[in-house]
Order: structure tokens, then C-alpha cells, then sequence
């Protein structure tokens, strides 16, 4: 018995290893144009379809979302509007500000503590742990995001989801703006 657990704590600590070495580097687009400034693209109105899935690659939800945004100097508040293709709705209001040297932090009600990110050139990194809900459980998930501007209206985004550092799955959107 305890043979396998120390097998499965190396395990573990390997894969956590070995996903921390194929990390990309954010600086790397700090060249890339167009320049990603969160709230020139996200102000007004955003549309963005997307899709959940599991660690397999199997497609697990699709979705809409409707983002209604406004920004006040530094601050941002980001209201989506999430609509599955079950017909479940979900809503999700961020609270973001922009800080200095490309920094932001982000507050939402089923993010648990604060998001950290940072832009540079088209790209935004997002670091946060959210707060999931599956069946009757609830499970709280960090979640990897990186943004990527690719034309004035245009923005793709993917977010790997983990949980003690186990891949979960993969969240893909594309942003819009109409």
C-alpha cells in the first residue's frame, strides 16, 4: 500500500513537473500586433462562441455567451451572459482593473480570491481559480487562460483547467465584436 501511493505521489509530481517545462513565454509576443488593451476590445458590446473539453479532447459542453462591458479609467466590468447548448444559462459579471506595465487583476463571484494577468503584444495571460459546480459537487479549478487578439475583431482564447495540477480539460472561445 504504501509502495503504490509513493508511486502515485511520483507520478503526480512528474506530470506537474514536466506541464511546468512546456509552459509558453508571454514576452514572446510582446512584438505581435495587434496590440491587445483589454479595454479598447472589451468595451461594449462582445459576442464569443466556445466549447469544454475533457482531458481526452471529448467535446463536453458548447456554448454562447453575450458580453455586455464598460469601462470607467481603469476599471473594467466584463457582464456575461452564458447560454449552453443544453439551454442552461449561466452568469458571470467580472470586475477588472488595469494596472501598470500591462498588469490586470479580476474579481467575479465564482472566482475564489483574485485573477492575476498580464498583456503583452496580442496576447494575454490569465491566471485563476474558479469556483465549479458539477452535479452536486462544487470543485475549485485553476484555470490558465491566454487571450489572443488577431484582428481589431477578432479575439481566440484557450484556458487549460487543472486540479492539483492535473490536467481536467480545455476551454476554447472566439471572441467577436460585432
Amino acid at each position: 500500500m504504501m509502495k503504490r501511493r509513493l508511486l502515485l505521489g511520483a507520478s503526480v509530481a512528474g506530470a506537474a513537473a514536466l506541464s511546468g517545462c512546456a509552459s509558453q513565454n508571454l514576452d514572446g509576443y510582446a512584438n505581435e500586433k495587434p496590440v491587445l488593451d483589454l479595454a479598447a476590445y472589451f468595451n461594449g458590446r462582445v459576442l464569443a462562441q466556445g466549447m469544454f473539453q475533457d482531458r481526452s479532447g471529448q467535446i463536453v459542453k458548447r456554448f454562447k455567451v453575450v458580453m455586455d462591458c464598460t469601462w470607467n479609467a481603469n476599471q473594467g466590468v466584463l457582464d456575461e451572459a452564458f447560454t449552453y447548448s443544453d439551454g442552461s444559462t449561466e452568469r458571470r459579471i467580472w470586475h477588472v482593473t488595469r494596472h501598470a506595465a500591462g498588469h490586470y487583476t479580476g474579481t467575479a463571484g465564482d472566482v475564489v480570491g483574485e485573477a492575476e494577468g498580464r498583456a503583452a503584444g496580442n496576447a494575454l495571460r490569465w491566471n485563476y481559480t474558479l469556483r465549479l459546480p458539477v452535479g452536486k459537487s462544487v470543485y475549485d479549478v485553476q484555470m490558465d487562460d491566454w487571450m489572443y487578439l488577431m484582428d481589431e475583431r477578432t479575439m481566440i482564447n484557450r484556458a487549460r483547467m487543472t486540479k492539483f495540477g492535473i490536467h481536467l480539460g480545455d476551454v476554447t472561445l472566439a471572441f467577436t465584436k460585432p
